[in-house]
């Protein structure tokens, strides 16, 4: 979806906009922002935390629930009840499942159990981002929202080509939705890198990528065995490979498909009309 104009895009009785980018670049905070305006706000982390992995999550929860004997013996009879309670701003339920390979004593996974849940996790991405024209008809329908934001993870740019018009995710996004870039700065990317050193988000890497990286990280560390490694510096780590692998995806993406803004412009975004100004001035950008 892509305008000759800006008043093209500024003429649209329904708007429907896909925002992608890195962690932390604001894409959260305009979904909270254009709720208030008439928008109807969908969250691809949240739709793969409940309706595609929401069934992994609880049964986690209650795996490491039947570890405790008083806790075992009321599942078993049936009550009490285990829920998650994940939501737009708090995704550490996701987070907490997907967890960070390494010693199990420091609370790291298998690698093998780590691969599996990351498999997981790409076919339910997938499936979320596929929901997208669904749920744009969805929010009309039932709750006769006109415009319409879906808000992807930074992962997005692992479960598309984004050099393919063909590729099932680019084109239910494209078809439907018109994609904007939030791009960071490199002080936004080390402000990210230090936000999940304090505080991990889902993350989600490439099959090769991150075969490649497990045994690099643990060749630089002198570390031989899986059950060596510290998962919390591992994830670090790999966190800031997968950020520099990533960003000239993201702009392939916008180059082939969409638009970018700044994230520091996106920043003093304060209500809609600003917003649809400055998406305006994304567009007229590009076709100059």
């Amino acid at each position: 979806m892509l305008f000759e104009s800006a008043d093209q895009f500024r003429a649209l009785d329904r708007k429907a906009v896909t925002v992608f980018g890195m962690a932390g670049v604001g894409k959260t905070r305009l979904g909270n922002l254009l709720r208030r305006s008439d928008w109807f706000h969908f969250s691809v982390d949240f739709r793969i935390g409940t309706r595609h992995m929401g069934e992994y999550i609880v049964d986690n929860f209650k795996r490491h629930a039947m570890k405790v004997p008083f806790l075992a013996e009321l599942l078993r009879s049936d009550s009490i009840y285990i829920s998650s309670n994940i939501t737009f701003d708090n995704l550490d339920p996701l987070s907490t499942y997907l967890g960070t390979p390494g010693n199990p004593d420091k609370g790291g996974l298998p690698f093998t159990e780590y691969q599996r849940r990351q498999e997981q996790h790409r076919v339910a991405e997938i499936y979320s981002l596929l929901d997208v024209p669904y749920f744009i008809g969805r929010a009309k329908d039932l709750y006769d929202y006109n415009n319409f934001l879906c808000d992807t993870g930074g992962s997005l740019i692992e479960v598309l080509d984004p050099h393919n018009p063909e590729d099932p995710v680019v084109k239910a996004l494209t078809e439907h939705t018109v994609l904007l870039y939030l791009k960071g700065s490199r002080q936004d990317a080390d402000k990210l890198v230090e936000r999940f050193k304090a505080q991990p988000k889902p993350m989600y890497y490439p099959p090769d990528f991150l075969v490649a990286k497990w045994e690099e990280f643990k060749s630089a560390n002198g570390v031989t065995s899986d059950d060596d490694v510290d998962p919390d510096a591992f994830a670090v780590w790999g966190f800031e490979a997968l950020l520099e692998d990533r960003m000239p995806r993201y702009q392939a993406l916008a180059d082939n498909f969409g638009y970018e803004v700044e994230a520091s412009d996106l920043a003093a975004v304060q209500n809609e009309s600003e917003f649809i100004e400055l998406m305006c001035s994304a567009i007229d950008a590009k076709n100059a």
